[in-house]
């Protein structure tokens, strides 16, 4: 089979074994994949023939051994840690879920990293009825599932974006759009951020005393340098990272709620870009310049 392999020249399109799944594995012929900025990192640092790819969606071409998991010929979507970027994956039963016909299978491929940490980290809050939640790099693949998982557990939700997306981004649920956290009114009991730097220190400071402040992300590659003093007036905040690889519980029942959210028209992934594997190189130096909202996906015909 072909797979896309890190190497010291780059990110190149390789023939390679198919994969060898355990009894525990469904065998995947992927048909979509999404792309990730963190996987942006990684592809710096893992260049010895590392195969990269965690979000994919694509058929079952062999059930798993034990009997466990989905049927040949079913759809499905998964996270898996590794080797997503290829035409087979092995993908355990516990990490994928079955996608109904009515969901295409590019959204579906959207959702598995991205919808996981938005679902997981509002989680963190618990009851966010009548709360208000800032949500920074709200224009991201994260960001905008967070906005509409948000609003729709009825929290009033306010986005840290550039003013060109406001109108997409209320059209998912935010009350407010501003243009930095210390442009938002008021205080808030959950913030959400993935910026860090500067971002993250005007975030405290629009934290309301005992809030929720969950980490899980520093896209603007800034530290943040914050003392004891920067806390009053806002005493007993809590500031939780969420780090996606050390969550405790397999994906398979997240996922398939995630599915049927989009399936009842809950949940509307954001794909800013779609083009062919092929052009995966393309992909993810758009997504490294901010050059589309929401997800990428590539397809494998």
């Amino acid at each position: 089979m072909k797979a896309l392999i890190s190497t010291p020249q780059g990110l190149l399109t390789r023939d390679v074994d198919d994969p060898r799944p355990s009894v525990n594995q469904a065998l995947v012929a992927v048909r979509a994949f999404s792309v990730n900025r963190g996987e942006l990192a990684l592809l710096q640092s893992r260049t010895q023939n590392w195969a990269p790819g965690q979000d994919i969606a694509g058929v079952v071409v062999e059930a798993a051994a034990d009997g466990t998991g989905p049927q040949p010929g079913d759809r499905i979507v998964a996270q898996v840690d590794q080797a997503g970027w290829a035409e087979l994956a092995a993908v355990d039963t516990d990490r994928l879920t079955v996608v109904p016909d009515s969901v295409d299978i590019e959204r579906a491929a959207a959702l598995p990293l991205a919808g996981l940490t938005a679902l997981r980290t509002l989680r963190i809050a618990g009851d966010l009825l009548g709360r208000q939640v800032l949500i920074t790099g709200a224009n991201g693949g994260v960001g905008r599932f967070q906005i509409e998982l948000a609003a729709a557990r009825g929290a009033r939700v306010t986005a840290v974006a550039s003013a060109s997306r406001a109108e997409e981004l209320r059209g998912l649920g935010a009350a407010d759009v501003v243009a930095t956290p210390a442009d938002a009114d008021g205080l808030y009991d959950l913030i959400a951020e993935s910026v860090g730097g500067h971002s993250l220190a005007e975030s405290l400071a629009k934290a309301a005393p005992g809030a929720t402040i969950v980490l899980f992300g520093t896209s603007s590659g800034e530290k943040t340098p914050i003392d004891i003093y920067d806390f009053i007036g806002h005493e007993g905040v809590k500031l939780v990272s969420y780090l996606s690889y050390a969550h405790p519980e397999p994906p398979v029942a997240d996922l398939a709620l995630l599915v049927d959210l989009v399936a009842r028209g809950k949940l509307h992934p954001t794909i800013g870009h779609i083009a062919s594997w092929t052009q995966t190189n393309a992909t993810l130096t758009a997504l490294d310049h901010r050059k589309f909202p929401g997800k990428a996906v590539l397809t494998i015909r």
